[in-house]
This record gives structure tokens, sequence and C-alpha cells, in this order.
């Protein structure tokens, strides 16, 4: 497991709170694991706690672009956070889309409720394609 933040400061605080895992600083709009040593992909990567809400604006698709680089052919993210937080749903699914994601689910909250449109808190689980720049079958 590799965990990332650009805030040094919180980075610091999950090493303290959590030791094991490796903990890096590094802006998710830049993110190169294999630079900062973790030269394998992931199957799985979860976004959350409002993260896209916080990058800097217009750096959304190039963050699910480069959280997609890190996963195996046929992996998932999950991504949740608050709609009302100044990243609209449509734009995050047209970004979904750019980065070459398939929405494969989409839930209300973390425990799974059905999502409902209009809904202020959204879950949505991302599948990167099975092959690297094509569709899955």
């Amino acid at each position: 497991m590799v965990g990332v933040d650009a805030d040094p400061e919180l980075i610091e605080a999950a090493r303290e709170d959590h030791p094991g895992p490796q903990w890096l600083v590094a802006d998710l709009a830049e993110l190169d694991l294999p630079a900062c040593g973790v030269p394998d992909a992931f199957d799985a990567a979860v976004v959350a706690g409002n993260v896209l809400a916080f990058v800097a604006p217009g750096t959304e698709p190039e963050v699910l672009r480069r959280i997609a680089a890190h996963l195996v052919p046929g992996g998932f993210v999950v991504v949740g956070f608050g709609t009302d937080r100044g990243y609209p749903l449509e734009a995050f699914d047209a970004d979904v889309a750019s980065a070459g994601f398939t929405l494969e689910h989409r839930f209300a909250t973390w425990d799974l409720r059905p999502w409902k449109d209009g809904g202020d808190f959204a879950v949505s689980v991302l599948r990167r394609p099975d092959q690297a720049g094509g569709a899955s079958n």
C-alpha cells in the first residue's frame, strides 16, 4: 500500500498514526510512482476524502490519468466526494471518460447505498480498460 498527499504535515501524521505503508509527498497531477521507488502497478486505488475537490482547479483530468497510469490493465479506482464541493458530477464524468476509465458503479455513500440523481455525495467505481489504450471486451 502506498499513500500520497501533497501536504508534508499530513504525510507525517499518516506515518505516525499508521506505520508500515509507504507514504509519499507528491502532487497527484504529477504522480510518478516508479520515480519514487514504487515500480509495480496496483490492482486498485482509493481516492477518498474529497481529494478531487481539493486538487488544483483544472488538474482533475490529469490526476485521473496519473492514477490510471499506476493501475494494472483491468484495475479499478474508487472515488468519493461531495457533489457540492465545486467539482460537478457532470465534469467528473467527462474527466473519467477522458482519462480512459469506464464508470462501472455509482453509489450515494461509502456503505454502497443506491445512487439517486441529485445526491450530495457520490462514490464511483471506475474501471481501467483490460488493455492499455483499448476498451475492455
